[in-house]
């Protein structure tokens, strides 16, 4: 992919359910090496706009590519320049870690080596004493670095993220920033939806505010601090009390 060609980008983008509009003229970009977090209450958008990148809703107006291909014109090629782990990670909990990856990449058709799963599996700072336990036993974080692992190990340029941080404790949020930070430095773009307002000050690059269907308010790190978070604080519940009286 040309490192001019944003991972992601959405132009204008309206969908639709029953004529009812869900997303309303959205647009955003996230780069390659790119952390970007959305955010927003209940009914905001954010899963329409994980599954218009998926090719799962398709637009009424804009458009959506991924590294250049038009999602609504070639889904399948555009869907696989990325990696979607949801929120619910669905793995086969009889299976081993590496079990599990080499399942699913066979099952994706893709070009792989052991020396690969286990160069993932690391990548994620997954311990090896669990590589050959089996997921049943796992906590949410262990399952979470198994899926990024997964995610590694595809090579795909683009990860998209449905709250990843949900029930994870906070030293398992903290080592799963450091894992997005790392993705990060091997020039992956990250697209995560959260409702974790300090876990996104903390990784992302950018954060913006997803209001009935459109980005209201937009942010990029800067300094030490990165982050003004009252200021953030109080635009996100002035968008999240927005989405719920919608």
């Amino acid at each position: 992919m040309n490192t001019q060609t944003p991972a992601l980008e959405a132009n204008n983008v309206t969908v639709a359910y029953s004529s009812a509009p869900v997303l309303r003229d959205l647009s955003l970009r996230v780069a390659r090496g790119e952390i970007y977090a959305l955010l927003g209450g209940n009914g905001a958008g954010k899963s329409t706009t994980l599954n218009t990148f998926l090719g799962f809703a398709h637009p009424q107006t804009g458009s959506v590519s991924v590294c250049g291909i038009d999602v609504g014109a070639d889904a399948l090629a555009a869907r696989g320049q990325l990696a979607y782990v949801p929120e619910n990670v669905a793995l086969y909990e009889h299976l081993d870690a590496r079990e599990n990856l080499d399942y699913f990449l066979r099952l994706a058709g893709s070009d792989f080596t052991p020396a690969i799963i286990d160069d993932a599996l690391n990548a994620v700072r997954l311990d090896q004493s669990a590589w050959k336990r089996r997921l049943g036993g796992y906590s949410k974080g262990m399952r979470q670095k198994v899926a990024i692992a997964l995610a590694v190990a595809r090579q795909v340029p683009v990860l998209l993220l449905d709250e990843p941080t949900t029930g994870l404790d906070p030293q398992a949020t903290s080592e799963f920033n450091t894992l997005l930070q790392t993705l990060r430095a091997r020039g992956s773009a990250i697209f995560m939806v959260t409702h974790d307002l300090l876990g996104a000050a903390e990784v992302a690059d950018r954060i913006g505010f997803l209001e009935r269907g459109h980005i209201s308010h937009e942010f990029t790190a800067s300094g030490t601090e990165r982050y003004d978070v009252r200021d953030l604080y109080r635009r996100y519940a002035g968008a999240t009390a927005s989405a719920e009286a919608a």
